[in-house]
């Protein structure tokens, strides 16, 4: 990726969903841009269309208007196909249900983006993830060998095998409990110190927010706020409650 080259950029984008009167405008001429290892946290309310911009991003779903860039490349431009491809090379995704395919080993998950690809897994970054991540010697357990924290761990780990430019966790604690969304929080901000990646963030909860670098509320289809984090949940929480009151 060049000098200048943004990991994420977003500019003009819009999409909404139904038909005539029963339609709804999610996002409206919605911009954001996040430098090369950037940890941006994007919240709002439940409808805001948080996981609607992170579907667009990963080329999940198609925008009506605007243009979406990972890495410099326009992924609104691409068909499904083209999609599939590019998101395994070069954008991360994680769920909050982890996503893992339940007869596949731990080391199975994380190196899935390689066999997709038809290529031989790097068992260098193998290993390298499987350290950071607290996973080792779970690499041959299955998933229901696995408790809720250590399943969104493996499924970070397959996010960053490939290295991509960007990673798009929607909700990633939104089904652990509060110890193991703390450690998830502690777990992100750690890599994100150690990684190129860039890391959006998808998230309701100003503790899980305050694990990011920046924080940006989503309103009305717009970005309506950009600030940076200071890892401070009460203040996060106080303009979370001011804009959207």
């Amino acid at each position: 990726m060049g000098e200048n080259v943004k990991a994420l950029a977003a500019e003009g984008v819009c999409r909404g969903y139904g038909k005539g009167g029963t339609r709804r405008e999610v996002l409206r001429d919605f911009g954001l841009t996040m430098e090369r290892g950037e940890f941006v946290a994007l919240m709002g309310p439940s409808g805001s269309g948080k996981s609607t911009f992170l579907h667009l991003a990963a080329g999940l779903i198609a925008s009506e208007a605007g243009r979406i860039s990972v890495g410099g490349v326009d992924v609104t431009a691409m068909g499904d196909s083209a999609a599939a491809k590019f998101r395994r090379r070069h954008v991360g995704v994680v769920f909050q249900s982890f996503n893992l395919l339940e007869t596949a080993t731990v080391a199975e998950n994380i190196v899935l983006p390689s066999r997709l690809d038809h290529v031989r897994p790097d068992e260098a970054r193998l290993a390298e993830l499987v350290g950071k991540l607290g996973l080792a010697g779970m690499e041959r357990r299955l998933p229901a060998e696995l408790s809720g924290g250590e399943r969104q761990r493996v499924a970070i780990a397959r996010a960053l095998f490939a290295r991509p430019d960007v990673i798009l966790a929607d909700e990633p604690t939104g089904n652990l409990d509060a110890r193991s969304s703390h450690l998830i929080c502690e777990l992100l901000s750690g890599l994100n110190g150690s990684e190129t990646s860039a890391i959006l963030l998808v998230t309701h909860d100003p503790v899980v927010a305050a694990s990011a670098s920046r924080v940006c509320f989503l309103n009305e289809g717009r970005i309506a706020e950009s600030f940076p984090s200071d890892h401070d949940p009460a203040e996060i929480s106080r303009r979370y409650l001011e804009t959207y009151k």
